[in-house]
């Protein structure tokens, strides 16, 4: 067996197997979901409507590395936020994928990072609604008891 990776063009290891709708590693070969790209840049809103769109087609990992790549290129003022809304994404990940104890942890993790961010409603993410999803949804998640069955979608943006 080969323990070489894939690399891009500056050397760096890439995965090129191609991933379910949760992030999952298929077999190479098999055909997986379009991914997000490394280099990908977009603006605050084009990176909202575009994780939007993702997590409302049940793709919440795709929507985490859409706004991980804006986290990554946001002003420190904002970073916290951009994190926090990828961990969310992340969380929903981990829900979706039957891992309640990772995902009530990262839930709440990404609320503590954008909880700061309330009042302010920055290019009108509904950060309050946000923080009421991922809370509720984490103390669902602590009950073993509790079928969550297919979470509720958050919304990123204010009605």
């Amino acid at each position: 067996m080969s323990l070489d990776r894939e690399r891009d063009e500056n050397g760096r290891p890439r995965n090129a197997r191609p991933r379910d709708a949760l992030g999952r590693p298929l077999a190479r070969g098999d055909s997986g979901v379009a991914g997000v790209a490394d280099d990908l840049i977009l603006s605050p809103d084009e990176s909202l409507r575009e994780a939007q769109r993702l997590l409302d087609e049940g793709h919440p990992f795709h929507a985490h590395e859409v706004l991980e790549a804006t986290w990554k290129s946001a002003p420190t003022d904002e970073r916290d936020l951009w994190q926090g809304l990828a961990q969310l994404a992340v969380g929903l990940t981990h829900a979706l994928r039957g891992n309640n104890v990772g995902a009530a942890a990262v839930l709440r993790r990404g609320a503590d990072h954008i909880s700061g961010y309330a009042d302010a409603r920055p290019h009108g993410i509904d950060v309050a609604g946000l923080l009421e999803w991922a809370r509720a949804l984490a103390v669902q998640l602590d009950d073993p008891s509790n079928d969550v069955g297919q979470p509720t979608v958050p919304r990123l943006l204010g009605v």
